[in-house]
């Protein structure tokens, strides 16, 4: 397993109490950390002999950090330390149900083109999160982005949001990247994640390319757990809301490469920006009120 860590407090308890009872198989944690600075990480070393701490160098980004963990599990496996057709990434704030590892294995043996496999994800109230949507195209992007505050049951919002049916095992554009089991083959055919990402998006970006490659998205609902979603983003809204539209500019341009797409991806570009400083201006306000 790989988790991303940045000064992870409480939730890395939680995280890692929930994984025995999450597999039969037991697990081996690498925290690939992006400079945690209140040491829970390395505590956490100290306590749990199945954890590992990995310094990425800096704060280097989501699909960045889980790159660098997943290639040095490569090279163990090359020396024939460790073996296994998957491996597990998932956010720190992730609390496993009982099961719910096994259920992705199992599920992703079932489905052998799956490049993904991801559960149902519940909110913190115990609603679900659409974890399993189609790719977003940029008529549903920007019809969502115009109108999802406003009006939320526009037609838009609900294609991009595509979370009508989260019970029935299926494959979808993409997965949540806060929890993906993940073929080591599929993974790495494409190349990983790609790390002009910073924040948001890469996974997007990954279920969208394994698709491509020929690899399948698996939403497997049998397995389930609880995230604590956006603990990290909704301290430092000034960071992450530009981080989230420039996520959004990349990975809309890398499809509307052509040249004479050129007056497109620039009225994209502008589009977001301006949509990124009156989220930003609001999320201030509301704060101060």
């Amino acid at each position: 397993m790989i988790t991303v860590t940045y000064s992870p407090g409480k939730y890395l308890a939680s995280f890692l109490d929930s994984l025995p009872g999450a597999t039969s198989q037991g697990t081996h944690v690498v925290m690939a950390d992006n400079g945690s600075v209140d040491g829970v990480p390395e505590q956490a070393t100290k306590e749990r002999s199945n954890v590992e701490f990995l310094s990425t160098g800096g704060n280097l980004g989501y699909g960045t950090a889980i790159n660098i963990a997943a290639k040095s599990l490569r090279a163990r496996r090359d020396a024939g330390e460790i073996d296994g057709e998957f491996f597990l990434v998932s956010n720190p704030d992730v609390v496993f149900d009982e099961d719910s590892i096994d259920q992705l294995v199992e599920c992703a043996k079932r489905h052998p083109n799956a490049g993904a496999v991801g559960p149902l994800i519940r909110e913190a109230d115990g609603s679900a999160y659409p974890s399993a949507r189609a790719v977003p195209t940029l008529a549903n992007g920007i019809g969502h982005a115009l109108l999802g505050s406003v009006w939320k049951s526009n037609p838009w919002s609900a294609a991009y949001r595509d979370d009508d049916d989260m019970e029935t095992e299926r494959t979808a554009g993409w997965l949540s990247g806060s929890c993906l089991l993940l073929r080591w083959s599929a993974f790495e055919q494409i190349g990983g994640f790609d790390e002009r990402y910073f924040m948001y998006m890469e996974d997007v970006d990954l279920g969208d390319r394994l698709t491509r490659a020929g690899f399948d998205n698996v939403f497997c609902p049998s397995a389930q757990i609880t995230h604590a979603k956006g603990h990290v983003a909704g301290k430092n809204p000034e960071h992450m809301l530009p981080a989230h539209h420039e996520s959004a500019y990349r990975f809309q341009a890398d499809r509307l490469a052509k040249p004479w797409q050129a007056p497109l991806r620039l009225a994209l570009r502008i589009g977001l920006k301006v949509r990124a400083g009156v989220a930003v201006a609001l999320s201030k306000a509301k704060s101060k009120s």
